[in-house]
């Protein structure tokens, strides 16, 4: 076995830039120790996760695989890991919410958050900074993590295991299959012989014959494989954080401005024209949406036409925009300090102008949500565009100010965004809000479970509310307390007898708001 050496530090920055080298065959960081705390972490994977349900157990998993990569690092790779320890943050933050929510569109988009932080935590535990990545790199990085860590676990066996030592010990196991073979007629008859000659012997063997083997088997076989699977990702983690850095590598440098070739001129003929075209739209968009008659749709269209025909082209407007304007400041030649300012000028009025259009499109899509309430994707839509206006404030602020740091301002502000959606809990706020919608309609009344409700030109489908998370029960449980079907929707669900690492807040939660209903306002509810 190898010894175990630390990561070697990167050069300065300063130095001259490193030559193309071949990279030499991974040598995992103590290789032996790394392969025991990974089987420990999937052993207690699979005790944790293989079960119907994740609750408490998700975050208790991301502090062991933290706990890991601390243990096997020791106190100089948390040294070295030290400037970008503030990702562990968001990590457990968003870890902690898959024990809160219980939304599947929530549950998958900390799932991939973790993941991709997890991603990040590995790439720069010895050496580099987060903040020095470019926009596309952020992504870069994720996927280049996920395929370069596949060498590890298999690097850690061959330092960690004797290989040729073991395949030299092969031809003593010929001894022990010729007695197995031996043995088994043997032992086979005088079972047989003792099963007839006492009855409660007998008893007990048919009771060990009535097990299902195959199914004991297949369960076996399936904790043991689940077990490696979950050791293996640990080390593989594990080790492409410790790795020995043999190149440079995306984060140890700052991203260098790219080759400017498209002279000022024509990238401020294309600047003044597209801010003018903006400023035209965006002043019919302000006299009608923000100043005019804007609670009823534009004659000749309904709600829904007139939100879905405007609604998604300003978004793409507002994403292709943020793309042009980046693109132009890494491309424009800017050689005098004249040149500079009238390029920040016009795109920052491009900025602002690109912002009220995105405000437009969340105008509309609040007038469709007026007429026919939340769903999921309008809810997760609003936060995305709340984002992407962040992201332009932000874009306009780095146009003035640090512009290496546009990116991962960016990036924190998409972690925000994850935050912010989990603390909204949408689920929740499609009920409180169809709800509140469907009270304050003096036309419409709730007379039956799933009944639609008419409004102007469209519908509260109070069925679809039925269709939700546990999230919503206890807004359910306020907004519907005579319902029988909310009983019979949630209950088993909510209730269910499970394991404490299955616990959930969600859960616990839409269980008490159940079990305040009283027996007789459920009852009278199906009646």
């Amino acid at each position: 076995m190898s010894s175990s050496l630390p990561a070697v530090p990167s050069t300065p920055a300063s130095a001259a830039p490193a030559q193309p080298v071949a990279r030499p065959r991974v040598k995992p960081f103590a290789p032996r120790r790394t392969l025991g705390v990974a089987l420990g972490v999937g052993v207690l994977a699979e005790v944790l996760l293989g079960r119907e349900h994740w609750g408490v157990s998700f975050p208790l998993m991301v502090l062991a695989l933290v706990g890991a990569l601390l243990w096997v690092g020791g106190r100089e790779g948390w040294q070295r890991a030290a400037p970008n320890t503030w990702l562990l943050t968001p990590l457990v933050v968003v870890a902690g919410f898959m024990a809160v929510r219980d939304s599947p569109w929530l549950q998958l988009l900390n799932l991939l958050t973790v993941g991709a932080l997890f991603a990040l935590v590995a790439h720069f535990w010895a050496t580099g900074r987060v903040e020095r990545l470019a926009l596309g790199d952020y992504p870069g990085v994720v996927v280049s993590t996920v395929f370069r860590s596949l060498v590890q676990p298999p690097a850690m066996v061959r330092e960690a295991v004797d290989l040729r030592g073991v395949a030299s010990r092969l031809p003593g196991l010929f001894p022990l299959l010729r007695g197995l073979v031996l043995t088994l007629p043997v032992v086979g008859l005088f079972l047989m012989l003792l099963w007839s000659a006492d009855a409660a012997f007998a008893s007990a063997l048919e009771r060990v014959l009535a097990l299902d083997v195959g199914t004991v088997l297949e369960e076996g076989v399936g904790r043991v494989l689940g077990v490696l699977f979950s050791a293996s990702a640990t080390a593989a983690l594990v080790g492409h954080a410790l790795r020995r850095r043999t190149r440079r590598e995306m984060g140890e440098e700052e991203v260098g401005e790219g080759r400017a070739w498209l002279g000022l001129t024509e990238a401020l003929t294309l600047l003044v024209a597209v801010d003018v075209l903006f400023l035209v739209f965006v002043r019919f968009q302000v006299a009608y949406l923000f100043v005019g008659d804007a609670a009823s749709p534009a004659p000749g269209y309904s709600y829904a036409e007139y939100a879905r025909r405007g609604f998604f082209e300003l978004l793409l407007v507002s994403m292709l925009t943020l793309c042009l304007i980046m693109a132009l400041a890494r491309w424009t030649v800017r050689e005098t300090a004249k040149a500079k300012v009238a390029f920040q000028v016009a795109a920052s009025v491009m900025t602002v102008l690109t912002v009220a259009i995105l405000a437009s499109a969340m105008k509309r899509l609040g007038m469709y949500e007026d007429a026919f309430g939340y769903t999921r994707l309008r809810v997760f839509t609003h936060v995305f565009m709340v984002f992407l206006g962040g992201v332009l404030a932000w874009r306009g602020v780095t146009l003035w100010w640090r512009p290496e740091r546009f990116a991962v301002g960016a990036f924190a502000a998409a972690l925000g965004a994850v935050v912010t959606v989990n603390v909204i809990n949408p689920d929740a706020l499609i009920v409180r809000h169809n709800l509140a919608r469907e009270l304050a309609e003096d036309s419409g009344r709730l007379s039956g479970e799933g009944e639609r409700v008419a409004r102007a030109d469209g519908v509260v489908d109070v069925g679809y509310l039925y269709e939700l998370s546990l999230d919503a029960v206890p807004e359910l449980a306020r907004g519907l307390p005579s319902t029988k079907q909310l009983n019979d929707e949630f209950r088993a669900q909510a209730c269910a007898d499970v394991s404490w690492p299955e616990w959930s807040l969600a859960r616990w939660r839409a269980c008490r708001a159940l079990s305040a209903l009283a027996p007789e306002t459920v009852s009278a509810g199906g009646s």
